[in-house]
């Protein structure tokens, strides 16, 4: 026990210790290119480099899942250098302020919940697993660019909102600052719950195969994917309060949903109808984002 412990706490260290390389490396980036290319391609630019360092960290310990607390982590640090740096005189304070503690408060949740299911760099990921089998030679290629890459582009578009929301956007506080705040709050609410009720279904279950159908997931299949959704669209709100032609931030929580709903959500459906022989009836009674009453089971 104690060497799992130690263990444990040693891939912690190593963890903390990419994520720190890897701000220095984006802060540096970001001072490099900043004035000779517009904010919004800086933070950019900073973000793959704040993420290549990771994977380099991820070679080095051959896990992949080195990145993965980087959804979560990445925006705590975007949005309050996005407030500092660019955040001028237009700015509302009130609204940076109720946005950066949405994104903190949803960061550090999900980082949390991250850290406390994490069994230390001998685990990995099922679906990275997956990928080494299938890609073979071409694996560090293909976690390059879809495991480390395209979650960065795929956080950074959910970010797009924060510049109209926290630098650019001017509007005084209005209802769509309060939709965005009860969108978000609500989001990172569910997302809570959803994960605090998984987490107690995994330590008590011991009936295998037996599917989580109680608490909010009795009304979607994937709550917490409902939750993380919601929480982009409500950052989204802050930016059309700010500024109501910052349609263009949609592209963020859009791309964010069509992941979730096109390729997360079929992903974990298919493993779970391989793996819990009731789940089939489970997806007739149950839909997958769009919460309703759950159907009686069909006999």
């Amino acid at each position: 026990m104690s060497e799992a412990r130690g263990s444990r706490a040693k891939g912690f260290a190593i963890v903390a210790l990419a994520y720190v390389v890897a701000l220095g490396a984006g802060w540096g980036v970001y001072a490099a290119v900043a004035g000779r290319v517009s904010p919004i391609w800086a933070f950019a630019a900073a973000d793959a480099a704040a993420t290549f360092v990771v994977f380099v960290f991820s070679v080095f310990c051959n896990n992949s899942s080195v990145y993965d607390p980087y959804w979560s982590v990445a925006p705590m640090a975007i949005a309050p250098a996005i407030a500092l740096v660019l955040g001028g005189s237009g700015a509302v304070l009130p609204r940076q302020i109720a946005v950066n503690a949405l994104v903190l408060a949803w960061g550090a949740r999900l980082t949390w919940n991250w850290a406390r299911g994490w069994e230390g760099l001998g685990h990995e990921d099922f679906r990275y697993v997956d990928l080494r089998r299938t890609t073979g030679r071409a694996y560090w290629l293909v976690s390059l660019l879809g495991l480390h890459f395209m979650p960065t582009v795929s956080v950074y578009l959910g970010c797009l909102s924060l510049f109209p929301a926290l630098a650019t956007g001017t509007r005084p506080l209005g209802p769509l600052d309060a939709a965005g705040l009860v969108v978000a709050a609500g989001a990172i609410a569910l997302e809570a719950r959803a994960d605090n009720e998984l987490r107690a279904f995994r330590r008590s279950n011991t009936i295998k195969g037996k599917i989580l159908d109680t608490g909010v997931w009795s009304y979607c299949r994937h709550p917490n994917y409902l939750g993380e959704i919601g929480f982009w669209w409500g950052l989204f709100l802050f930016a059309l309060a700010a500024d109501p032609n910052a349609w263009w931030a949609s592209v963020g929580p859009l791309w964010i949903t069509s992941l979730f709903a096109f390729i997360s959500i079929p992903l974990m459906d298919k493993r779970s109808l391989g793996r819990r022989p009731g789940y089939a009836d489970h997806m007739k009674r149950i839909p997958a984002l769009l919460p309703r009453l759950p159907r009686k089971s069909e006999t």
